[in-house]
């Protein structure tokens, strides 16, 4: 890991001097690093000048690994603009949470000695995706977290049939629906009543938002299925979200299909945890409780 890319939420606070604190250490073991060019332009001219300005869409060409700084939503972008490409990310959390981001930023001069020692692990996280009409034809779009179907205009729950492999599973009556992978159940979905599923599990969760009938529940499926979505008849527009952006207007009778991406998501972690330590740690599962 001798080049890394900085990517850095500039709208979290002492952003930029995370990032410089970051490149001088790194340089101190060695490493070159990349930021976004207007990134280069705020950081101190000392440290600048040891920085190549790159795109974050070209990061691939020039780094080894990615390190994001932020909170878990500037991970999922940095996710989505690299899916392409094989190359890990690493998170620094500037957030509250932080899920994905899971390095302290107290503690980040330690997780970049590990990174540059060898002492890391790379796991694979599956991603989601689906295709959408444009003006300019159709586009492939990807979420790490989850898409979300919602309502869009109004205050009133919207209908939405639900098929899996073209197996009629319900139709909903409520405020949304979740399509979550295992990354994705302690985000939204687990707000919604969803469960926390182990990310090496190979399934997909539909989680209703607010149902009308409290008998409808989360159901897990397949990774291996497409899930299909038809919005109501009777229903206003509705929204189509990944991983919290917006990205398209369904209308009465609009479909999208939804399946697992071809591409995966790699994310580098501490050698010495597991994800059960970390929801220890982030969910406080321990607290109060046994030692």
């Amino acid at each position: 890991m001798k080049r890394v890319g900085l990517y850095v939420n500039l709208g979290k606070p002492d952003a930029l001097k995370r990032v410089e604190h970051a490149a001088k250490h790194l340089r101190s073991l060695g490493a070159e690093c990349c930021v976004e060019p207007e990134v280069k332009a705020r950081i101190t001219p000392a440290v600048a000048k040891y920085l190549e300005p790159v795109p974050l869409n070209e990061y691939d060409k020039f780094a080894d690994v990615v390190i994001s700084f932020g909170g878990d939503g500037t991970m999922l972008r940095c996710a989505r603009t690299l899916l392409h490409s094989d190359i890990p990310i690493m998170g620094v959390n500037l957030g509250k949470l932080g899920f994905l981001a899971e390095f302290s930023v107290d503690d980040v001069d330690r997780a970049l000695d590990d990174m540059m020692s060898g002492n890391y692990r790379v796991v694979d996280r599956a991603a989601l995706c689906t295709h959408i009409e444009t003006e300019d034809g159709e586009e492939t779009v990807y979420a790490l977290n989850e898409f979300v179907i919602e309502k869009y205009g109004s205050s009133r729950m919207i209908t939405v049939q639900a098929f899996v492999e073209e197996h009629h599973v319900a139709n909903y009556r409520a405020d949304g629906l979740i399509l979550t992978t295992p990354t994705g159940s302690t985000a939204y979905s687990l707000s919604c009543g969803g469960p926390i599923i182990a990310p090496s599990s190979q399934v997909l969760c539909i989680t209703p938002i607010s149902p009308h009938a409290l008998t409808l529940r989360p159901l897990i499926v397949p990774d291996t299925n497409d899930v299909s979505f038809i919005l109501g008849g009777a229903s206003d527009e509705a929204a189509l979200v990944a991983d919290g952006q917006q990205i398209a207007v369904l209308r009465a009778g609009g479909r999208i299909t939804i399946r697992k991406s071809e591409y995966n998501v790699k994310l580098l972690k501490r050698a010495d945890s597991t994800y059960f330590d970390l929801l220890r740690a982030k969910l406080l599962w321990s607290a109060g409780g046994i030692q």
